[in-house]
């Protein structure tokens, strides 16, 4: 599967099939969590939130790709990416884009 953040890919006719896109939300355990907050207090980069964050982008990327998959999609253009806070220490992540299928 071709991801890419582009609307088009060089040398391919694309026909589109529709919006695709994954989510989850994800949080840190509660040792972690006192951790990391006592981080703040000395600053730097919070390295259980950036694991967190980055498991995140990647698991939706994967529901984003199974969605596209079962279109029948041979790449997902325009790829995007969005994050909230849904709680204290736990993010929503969301991956989306348009599925297509090379002519």
């Amino acid at each position: 599967m071709i991801i890419v953040n582009t609307d088009y890919i060089s040398g391919k006719d694309l026909e589109m099939l529709g919006l695709v896109k994954g989510s989850t939300i994800q949080s840190k355990n509660f040792g972690r969590d006192i951790s990391q907050s006592f981080k703040t207090l000395v600053g730097g980069e919070l390295k259980a939130y950036t694991e967190m964050m980055n498991d995140a982008r990647a698991l939706a990327t994967e529901r984003m790709i199974q969605e596209a998959q079962k279109m029948g999609a041979d790449a997902i253009v325009n790829v995007r990416y969005s994050s909230a806070s849904v709680m204290q220490g736990a993010a929503e992540v969301m991956a989306y884009g348009t599925a297509v299928k090379f002519k």
